[in-house]
């Protein structure tokens, strides 16, 4: 098994700020829209560190999390349930896709008709988004057992709900993982979008907002790169637990 190496990762992101760095030097783009990197990490540590970059971070975060949770809640058992019959889930296949597919910035003003301007919304369009692409991945991924696996289980004469909790359940895992993380990515961009255009008066999504309209380019940056960084956290926070109890995954 290779071995992964922490510092590869180094060499995108040091190839990144040299590009950048160079299209600053060469006025590749006007200075005042692209500033050096040096003035957007500035401007991202003086935010972060007391600023109101911070809050608005931490605002961020909760709203993601809340939703992912409300998301996961709903979509796990549900998942479960529709995927043990196929049949069953056949059944609102259509309707899934359907709402799966549908943008979720459409849905923008249905939720703004059943909770108002406020978090509620926010929170709620994302846990939709979310909670879709999680219980498409765990019905899949019960629908989609190891067969050898269910028959030995029904052989040694498992009950069908052992058979769902201590097979399948575990089998489906791993295609649960990916529709946790592909779940949060897609709950931060809900949220950091819904944080812009309905009446946020804090979040990342405001930050990048407010700055780009006081032409406070240094800060609208380092509000990118905070929310860059924090789905990338999201990301590796799933990643890790997945590595940690589905390290059987694929044996």
């Amino acid at each position: 098994m290779k071995r992964f190496d922490p510092l590869l990762p180094i060499i995108g992101v040091v190839g990144l700020i040299v590009i950048w760095s160079f299209a600053v030097w060469g006025q590749v783009v006007d200075p005042v829209l692209l500033p050096s990197p040096t003035k957007t990490f500035w401007a991202l540590w003086k935010g972060m560190n007391g600023g109101a970059l911070g809050f608005d971070f931490l605002k961020t975060v909760q709203r993601t999390a809340i939703s992912i949770l409300i998301a996961a809640a709903i979509a796990l058992p549900l998942g479960i349930v529709l995927g043990s019959s196929e049949r069953l889930y056949r059944s609102v296949e259509f309707v899934i896709d359907f709402f799966r597919s549908t943008p979720a910035s459409a849905m923008f003003p249905l939720f703004l008709v059943l909770f108002g301007v406020g978090d509620k919304t926010k929170i709620s369009v994302a846990a939709f988004g979310a909670m879709l692409v999680i219980l498409f991945n765990v019905a899949y991924g019960v629908m989609n057992a190891r067969k050898t696996r269910l028959l030995a289980a029904k052989v040694m004469g498992a009950s069908r709900l052992r058979v769902l909790t201590d097979v399948m359940l575990l089998e489906s895992l791993p295609q649960t993982f990916i529709g946790l993380r592909n779940g949060v990515s897609l709950a931060l961009v809900i949220i950091v979008v819904a944080e812009m255009f309905i009446g946020s008066t804090d979040g990342l999504g405001h930050r990048v907002f407010e700055a780009q309209q006081l032409f406070e380019m240094p800060d609208m940056y380092a509000a990118i790169f905070a929310a860059g960084a924090l789905g990338y956290g999201f990301n590796l926070l799933f990643l890790l637990v997945e590595r940690r109890f589905v390290h059987w995954s694929g044996k």
